[in-house]
């Protein structure tokens, strides 16, 4: 059996689920588990490396305004692997390679391979897709005692979590982009609630959206979480002067009180495979560390206002 994922989620979930002998062709983005960096590269990106977010942006929103192709596919490469298996999506036109792209491809080649699609919007729906790739690769005993560990952790979390009160629970401003500033969306306000939160900018399973300056001071977050699309921490780092150089910022509830954070959501939040159980004990700690601790397996998140 011979799999190719053309999305870093999938690469995840494929190898937790023990089949990670049988992949043999990611994407360009695949970082993770490291193991994979070495395999056949599947797609390419029209996005030059290096770009600053505005415009990263200004490149997105024109391809998607003109259905211009953000990613594209080597056929080359696929023909040569033969796969009998391809894991897409066709939740988010900036994320992968379009899905009529995807099913085309699959068409031409000799293999005739089964095209697994995968378009969460919860965490529920993400163990279902896990569920999915399990049966596809025809291992489901291996995918229920690994999605049964999954969601003993998510209990652990929202056990206790249940029992704080509604006074003790932070509004949370998660944010996806900063220029222009995006809120977060789909699992990401799940994750914010299950955690003991209150998300107070996107809406659970709906997606991200653009936002101003208003609507970030209007909520006035007693924590801010910067969780930015397909960057590590370093790299956020870099667009942080586009908040804290804002006039409005030292007004900020969430500044003032020392609660702005940094997470690598390259790692975290942005993508929709089994780490998004990693993402919920992060968000947890920070909301309430004197509840939850981190795990050693997940990188801390930074406090930009005091340095750690």
């Amino acid at each position: 059996m011979k799999i190719v994922s053309l999305l870093p989620s999938a690469t995840e979930i494929i190898c937790s689920l023990g089949l990670e002998q049988h992949l043999v062709g990611v994407t360009h983005e695949c970082d993770f588990p490291a193991t994979v960096q070495g395999l056949p590269v599947i797609t390419q990106t029209r996005i030059p490396k290096g770009l600053a977010s505005r415009d990263i942006d200004d490149i997105v929103r024109n391809q998607l305004a003109t259905d211009s192709a953000l990613y594209t596919l080597r056929m080359d490469i696929l023909e040569e692997l033969q796969p009998d298996i391809i894991v897409t999506q066709a939740l988010c036109d900036v994320c992968a390679v379009s899905g009529v792209e995807v099913i085309r491809a699959a068409q031409q080649l000799a293999s005739k391979p089964q095209v697994v699609n995968l378009e969460p919007s919860s965490l529920e729906e993400v163990f279902a897709t896990i569920k999915l790739v399990g049966s596809a690769a025809n291992a489901e005993h291996e995918t229920a005692v690994y999605l049964h560990s999954l969601q003993q952790r998510v209990t652990a979390i929202t056990k206790q979590s249940d029992l704080i009160a509604i006074s003790q629970r932070p509004k949370v401003a998660m944010l996806e982009w900063l220029e222009p500033l995006f809120n977060a969306g789909h699992w990401t306000p799940q994750l914010v609630n299950m955690a003991g939160g209150i998300e107070c900018l996107g809406k659970i399973y709906q997606a991200s959206h653009t936002i101003d300056w208003q609507a970030l001071a209007d909520c006035d977050a007693d924590v801010i979480c910067i969780a930015l699309c397909g960057f590590d921490i370093e790299r956020s780092k870099q667009d942080l002067a586009y908040l804290t150089q804002h006039a409005g910022w030292q007004s900020l509830t969430a500044v003032k009180n020392k609660r702005v954070y940094v997470v690598n959501g390259n790692a975290y939040f942005s993508r929709s495979g089994p780490r998004l159980v990693d993402s919920l004990e992060l968000i947890a700690h920070l909301l309430h560390p004197q509840l939850f601790t981190l795990p050693s397996y997940i990188e801390p998140a930074v406090n930009i206002i005091e340095g750690s």
